[in-house]
């Protein structure tokens, strides 16, 4: 589990393609040299991978071609700067949002503004991941935990401080880029919950009393979530 919260900027230094797989390395001397162990979890650009291989203050990872498909991985080459960030400790300071590492897919920069000292990013992304991500809600590019300034039927926009320009990729990505992206999985559990809302699965255990339970004649019980029910909570 990762929060977002990017610790360094590695480089690149070699990516060795086979027939369906790539083998990465990157130089991070703020991670590797901190104790970072071989098995561990590393997020690069938000994707999580295994670390296979430490070597002075450059670890290697390999990353799967379902990987290299779903996410902008496949894009990097020698000298390609990186976000670089380990998972994250028991006993660590939550400082960004749930972050899994498991990228949900890709978006485009479609547009990039300085808003004073910000710098506003708009993000073109497929509907089905769009669904996920709302005004004020957190979303991770590129590894990054931001939130999220508008939200609409096409297009998401993030707001960056001159902290994170300076200690991140996003500042070297330019209109027509691709940046990976995760949705708040809690969004994403909350779908679900409502996708399945009133459907029976057909092992209801009944009500206290040993009768069935529910409103319907099938036993069916009632969802306390609906609708309705997260608007009035905040959700």
């Amino acid at each position: 589990m990762f929060t977002g919260i990017v610790e360094d900027l590695g480089t690149v230094t070699q990516l060795v393609r086979g027939a369906d797989f790539a083998r990465l390395s990157v130089a991070s001397d703020v991670v590797v040299t901190d104790r970072t162990r071989i098995g561990e979890s590393i997020a690069v650009n938000g994707v999580c991978l295994t670390v296979t291989g430490i070597h002075d203050s450059t670890f290697t990872a390999d990353v799967m071609h379902e990987t290299l498909r779903r996410s902008s991985l496949g894009t990097l080459r020698r000298g390609s700067r990186v976000d670089v960030e380990r998972a994250m400790p028991a006993d660590g300071r939550f400082s960004g949002h749930l972050v899994s590492g498991h990228i949900d897919g890709t978006g485009e920069i479609e547009s990039i503004r300085r808003d004073g000292i910000a710098t506003v990013y708009t993000i073109r992304a497929p509907r089905t991941l769009l669904r996920f991500i709302a005004e004020k809600g957190s979303i991770a590019v590129e590894g990054i935990s931001l939130t999220v300034t508008f939200a609409d039927d096409n297009a998401f926009g993030v707001s960056i401080i001159p902290h994170t320009a300076d200690h991140t990729v996003l500042p070297e990505r330019r209109v027509g880029d691709i940046v990976n992206l995760e949705v708040d999985p809690v969004a994403r559990y909350v779908a679900r919950l409502m996708a399945m809302d009133g459907h029976n699965d057909g092992h209801d255990e009944g009500t206290a009393d040993g009768k069935p339970g529910g409103a319907g004649a099938g036993g069916t019980a009632a969802s306390p979530l609906t609708r309705n029910f997260l608007i009035e909570h905040g959700f």
